[in-house]
């Protein structure tokens, strides 16, 4: 399903991560991720998604990225800054999702474990669960 006007606001530093949110939930979409961009870079202000993960891959990207974790509570767990092309993240058990944002966005907005992450979307999102993952 896709949903526009999504965000994602970390309230304990009281900056946006992403104003251009979308998110990956399927089985699909979450394999794909940002691998079917055709453009060489994430944007300020662009933002994945990723319901349920607890770790993601940059293969065949073309650009670095942020990977924020976040529990189930959307408290930041873990932040992995600068993530280059053709790695991969560990895999933190206790996660419930992760956010995918343009290289340097945890540092310049100041991110930190335990911060809160809300996020929202214009539309509800029925399909998103984290019950069972």
């Amino acid at each position: 399903m896709k949903v526009e006007k999504g965000y994602a606001f970390n309230s304990t530093r009281q900056t946006f991560l992403a104003t251009q949110l979308r998110v990956a939930n399927t089985h699909y979409q979450r394999m794909v991720g940002l691998m079917g961009t055709a453009r060489t870079a994430f944007c300020d202000g662009d933002g994945l998604w990723i319901v349920p993960c607890r770790g993601v891959h940059t293969f065949a990207m073309r650009y670095a990225i942020d990977v924020v974790y976040l529990d189930r509570e959307n408290k930041v767990i873990h932040v992995h800054d600068n993530v280059r092309p053709w790695r991969l993240t560990p895999v933190m058990a206790e996660a419930a999702t992760v956010l995918e944002l343009p290289a340097h966005t945890a540092w310049s907005t100041g991110t930190k474990i335990g911060d809160a992450v809300e996020i929202k979307f214009t539309r509800e999102i029925e399909d998103v669960s984290l019950v069972g993952s």
